[in-house]
């Protein structure tokens, strides 16, 4: 793997172009690097206002209607991205609990067990918000919690 950094005082962000012959594991993992390293804002709209918004101040993030939005201690925000994309490029501070929903791990509260075993993620601000059976057991590894965890 060859590395050529060009600095152009002129230019204005950062570009990263990658050339191969062949999309293997090496340029999978060097991809998702990448992803990660930008993943610290989520751009959410009101009306037409564009925010940039800190994923460690996001709450939850959720699809109703068909719509996706962004949930905040302040404001709730509609988001042009998919809920897979929002979770694909924040793997590491969200994580999903239903099929409709993401959460922050840092604004996890508690687990409640409720009646008739469901079970329900309570965040930092309260909010209550329900775990489908499917994926609780991700959601319990991710917190290193339950059987197996250290």
């Amino acid at each position: 793997m060859n590395i050529h950094l060009h600095i152009e005082p002129a230019h204005e962000g950062l570009d990263v172009h990658v050339y191969t012959a062949q999309y293997d594991e090496r340029v999978e993992m060097l991809m998702k690097g990448l992803k990660q390293q930008r993943a610290t804002t989520v751009v959410g709209y009101i009306e037409e206002d564009i925010h940039l918004i800190k994923i460690e101040e996001v709450f939850s993030i959720f699809v109703e209607e068909a719509k996706v939005f962004i949930q905040t201690e302040e404001e709730e925000y509609r988001a042009k991205l998919k809920l897979y994309e929002l979770e694909e490029q924040f793997e590491k501070q969200l994580i999903r609990v239903n099929k409709s929903t993401l959460v922050q791990i840092n604004h996890i509260q508690s687990l409640q067990l409720k009646a008739l075993g469901t079970t329900q993620v309570v965040l930092s601000n309260g909010v209550e918000i329900p775990i489908s059976r499917k994926f609780l057991k991700p959601l319990k590894e991710k917190l290193g919690i339950g059987r197996g965890a250290q």
